[in-house]
């Protein structure tokens, strides 16, 4: 969907609604990322100001759960519960606003600008496990007691609409390079899964509203602070989800026990976490890496698309073999 005429389209249409946000309209508009939606930084030049502005893939999200996902951002920050970058209401003082580019109508959100870069995979990374376990335990403390609006809609991520055959992020029988032998081995591991968390169960301390995308693309580290972007894919889910969504990309390196370790000791200072939940993130990081095998499928022109390619879906097969033999 984003080809660089696109990209370059859109870049044109925000640089011709930067007042909306106070941002004059000599401020350069690059483009940052492309992952589900497309991400644009505007920049001051005279003032130093930065702005984040992310921009919807329409047919996604509908502008209520867009809405949402920033109520309980602001809700987060009110508390202290997070770093993480504010929303920016335009001068009428909306937090959404609109771009119209093609036949469609394109949502956009501003955030301020957070400082940092992403951790790197490697000794340190453990210590930052740590750390995230502590802040993630917080959000789902935060997100069993908060009481929301009630207009408040987000997705509902379970085995359906993440591995369903009318999965959100696609189906992953339509895997790139996915042979016939390879989907029948993930769909044995898509029974186990299914079986699993049937037995585990969606009851309110397992189960509930988590950010569903704590990568380490959208984590920021400056210094000794640890900063969440992106709550794009908040929605209700299992709890013990957002550690497999931790590690994207990574599950078969080698330091993945250690970060398990690191992460659990950390959600445990604040709050608990049994070895029932310990015992199946297997199963959580097994259905993660499906999803994103799904994923990949349907955003194919995203750099991550272009990088991983038919390699990752090689991955998932071999995964999902060792998975059912242990947990099946």
């Amino acid at each position: 969907m984003f080809t660089t005429h696109l990209t370059q389209r859109l870049k044109v249409g925000l640089k011709a609604m930067l007042k909306k946000w106070n941002m004059p309209d000599s401020a350069k508009v690059s483009l940052l990322n492309v992952s589900e939606n497309a991400t644009f930084q505007a920049y001051d030049l005279n003032t130093d100001r930065r702005l984040i502005l992310r921009v919807h893939r329409p047919g996604y999200h509908r502008a209520v759960e867009i809405q949402s996902e920033l109520a309980w951002i602001l809700a987060l920050r009110e508390q202290d519960i997070v770093d993480t970058p504010a929303p920016v209401p335009t001068t009428s003082g909306g937090i959404l606003t609109s771009i119209k580019e093609g036949n469609a109508n394109w949502h956009v959100a501003a955030f301020e600008f957070m400082p940092g870069d992403e951790p790197n995979v490697g000794e340190h990374l453990v210590d930052w496990f740590k750390k995230l376990g502590v802040i993630t335990a917080k959000l789902h403390q935060h997100a069993k007691q908060w009481q929301h609006p009630s207009w408040f809609t987000r997705k509902t991520w379970n085995t359906e609409t993440m591995i369903g055959a009318k999965g959100f992020w696609g189906d992953w029988r339509q895997a790139i390079n996915l042979q016939p032998a390879g989907q029948q081995i993930i769909a044995n591991a898509v029974k186990v899964i299914e079986n699993r968390l049937k037995v585990y169960g969606q009851g309110p301390e397992r189960y509930g509203l988590v950010h569903a995308d704590l990568r380490l693309a959208n984590l920021l580290v400056d210094n000794e602070r640890l900063g969440i972007i992106d709550f794009d894919d908040c929605g209700f889910c299992w709890f013990a989800y957002d550690f497999a969504a931790a590690i994207s990309f990574h599950e078969t390196d080698p330091s993945i026990a250690a970060l398990q370790t690191a992460w659990v000791e950390g959600y445990r200072q604040v709050a608990n976490f049994s070895q029932d939940d310990v015992d199946e993130l297997p199963t959580f990081i097994m259905l993660r890496r499906i999803l994103l095998t799904a994923w990949l499928s349907t955003h194919f022109e995203t750099p991550t698309g272009q990088e991983l390619g038919p390699t990752y879906t090689d991955g998932t097969v071999s995964l999902a073999e060792k998975f059912s033999a242990q947990h099946g």
